[in-house]
């Protein structure tokens, strides 16, 4: 074989290779349900949250690529230390910048540190985002969302 011939075999493989990787590209894209929907589990720090409102927690990973390290979980209301138990039970806005935002609630029982928090839409990348977990703390005040989420399809 020459190598004009050996380079133009090369040439072909590869691009039989280039082409089964984007059919298979497409093929998953095709069924991003598995990207779209699922469990949640999302970590937080919240050294700059003192229980005021607009005040906020950072996200320091997260299983899924739409939350990301270093977003803002911006709270509307105060804590309600006042009652028995102390209670946090407000809205939420998950800041991802860029003009997308995910709107949620979180009902937190301050004195277990347990709760729920939900999400029902919001702008940019999470216009059709909805998705709710359990908030717990770790002895480490390392916060933790685990649940479920999804996107509503188009239609």
């Amino acid at each position: 074989m020459s190598v004009r011939q050996s380079f133009a075999s090369r040439v072909a493989s590869a691009a039989v290779v280039l082409l089964a990787l984007l059919v298979g590209s497409s093929a998953a894209l095709a069924d991003s349900g598995s990207l779209r929907a699922g469990a949640l589990h999302v970590t937080k720090e919240c050294s700059q949250y003192q229980g005021q409102p607009g005040q906020f927690c950072t996200i320091v990973s997260s299983n899924i690529p739409w939350i990301r390290a270093g977003m803002r979980v911006v709270y509307a209301d105060a804590a309600n230390f006042g009652t028995t138990p102390p209670m946090l039970d407000t809205d939420v806005v998950l800041s991802a910048g860029h003009g997308s935002a995910a709107y949620g609630h979180v009902t937190l029982n301050i004195a277990t540190a347990q709760g729920t928090i939900t999400f029902d839409g919001g702008t940019g990348a999470f216009a059709k985002f909805q998705g709710s977990a359990n908030v717990t703390v770790d002895a480490d005040g390392v916060w933790h969302w685990d649940g479920t989420y999804s996107f509503s399809s188009d239609d």
